[in-house]
């Protein structure tokens, strides 16, 4: 059998690259672990005693092994052993002393509480949240808005509770709910809640933090009468969508003025009931969305704003589902590295970490570069030892000077 001829770069032998200080020395997976400040994680593991009776496999080289096996796209321990093990003669460059075994992986995933992954994430986006605000997306509706929904995680295990109906495979189908709070023009989750997938949405509403005066936008899926009561006694105006179902009574019906949107059908108020049989009082409007051909009815506690607003402010929903689309379509959370829910939820931690770290790149880089260009550019080149913001910023020309005049060695094998 005829085996490929694999060719690669060695730059290490180039004693210049070493010198400098603009990341020449280090591989593009090192220059993204250092939006990383250790000695965050190491005071995140202390609070958590996450590193107590740990001899090996601290917290740091867990996190920075479980980054290397997200970026890479691993999709068991076998293969995260084998190209750490590849890789052995670059992991220095890592802060690794040494690469895990599948077993030690396996039982870091298992003991080590993914509650010291969410608080990494929480200290980033505080650090970085300066960054994430995309001066490309359309400016909200109003200001001070949140932008609420969920994102099932399909899994064929006992590990949480299922839905659904037993397949005559005998597999379970079960899944792990993401609930999910953003802000408006920010691409990444500012609050994070796990559930089983069967947990309805509505118990996520209690979970939010919000301002007096603030927004919220929310699926029909959410609805919660009795949360929509204490909004409106706390000044927070929600706008949502109202269940086919729903049964409530029109009080009162607005004019609707020539100078808004002739999509707008109808704006009235209406009255509904609890599930104790106590009135509360909302607005809803009727608005024409020419694309889909259909009427969508909304429901909101905000009667200053036109009716046309309310409904603009709906439309914000997008940026939550294209934040879903994005993480699922550059981290396929199908195949996790443990058969826990605590494995689990540190991959997706560390998803969303990587996540924030390629938007934040992104958003620096000079030139601009679709998100999933980008991050197939940077898995591509994770063990390759360029400027990566240089690179970012003109690819043809950083490629062709590296690949010419700071060559180092061409060789078949690791030295």
């Amino acid at each position: 059998m005829d085996f490929p001829l694999i060719l690669y770069l060695d730059f290490t032998k180039n004693p210049d690259m070493n010198k400098s200080k603009n990341f020449s020395g280090q591989p593009i997976i090192k220059q993204v672990l250092n939006f990383i400040l250790p000695n965050d994680v190491y005071r995140t593991a202390k609070k958590h005693h996450s590193d107590r009776y740990t001899k090996k496999f601290n917290t740091y080289e867990h996190l920075v092994t479980m980054i290397f096996t997200v970026i890479s796209g691993c999709s068991s321990l076998r293969e995260v052993s084998s190209i750490m093990l590849a890789c052995e003669g670059k992991i220095n460059h890592l802060g690794l002393k040494d690469f895990p075994k599948r077993s030690t992986l396996s039982d870091a995933n298992k003991r080590r509480s993914a509650a010291v992954f969410a608080d990494i994430y929480h200290l980033l986006y505080k650090r970085y949240h300066r960054f994430l605000s995309d001066s490309r997306t359309c400016e909200p509706a109003v200001k001070d808005l949140k932008i609420v929904d969920s994102s099932t995680i399909t899994l064929f295990s006992d590990i949480l509770k299922g839905v659904g109906r037993n397949p005559i495979n005998g597999k379970k189908k079960g899944g792990i709910k993401m609930h999910t709070m953003i802000n408006a023009m920010e691409d990444v989750p500012c609050l994070i809640k796990f559930s089983s997938a069967a947990t309805h949405d509505h118990t996520f509403l209690k979970d939010l933090e919000l301002k007096k005066g603030s927004y919220v936008v929310f699926d029909k899926g959410y609805v919660d009468y009795q949360q929509y009561q204490k909004w409106i006694l706390d000044d927070i105006y929600f706008v949502t969508r109202q269940k086919d179902n729903a049964r409530y009574t029109s009080l009162e019906e607005f004019d609707i003025p020539n100078t808004i949107d002739d999509a707008v059908l109808k704006d009235e108020k209406i009255e509904l009931k609890d599930n104790e049989g106590k009135p509360f009082y909302l607005r809803r409007i009727a608005f024409w969305y020419d694309k889909h051909q259909k009427v969508y009815e909304f429901i909101t506690n905000n009667y200053e704003l036109q009716a046309d607003k309310i409904a603009e402010i709906y439309k914000n929903r997008w940026q939550i589902e294209t934040m879903f689309k994005r993480l699922k379509q550059n981290f396929p959370l199908k195949y996790f590295l443990g058969d826990n829910q605590n494995a689990i939820e540190i991959q997706i931690w560390v998803s969303l970490i990587i996540q924030l770290i390629m938007l934040v790149i992104q958003r620096k880089a000079e030139r601009k570069w679709a998100y999933s260009n980008m991050m197939s550019v940077i898995r591509y080149h994770l063990m390759t030892y360029i400027d990566l913001f240089k690179f970012l910023k003109n690819p043809d020309a950083k490629w062709e000077d590296i690949t010419t005049k700071n060559i180092g060695q061409l060789s078949l094998f690791d030295p």
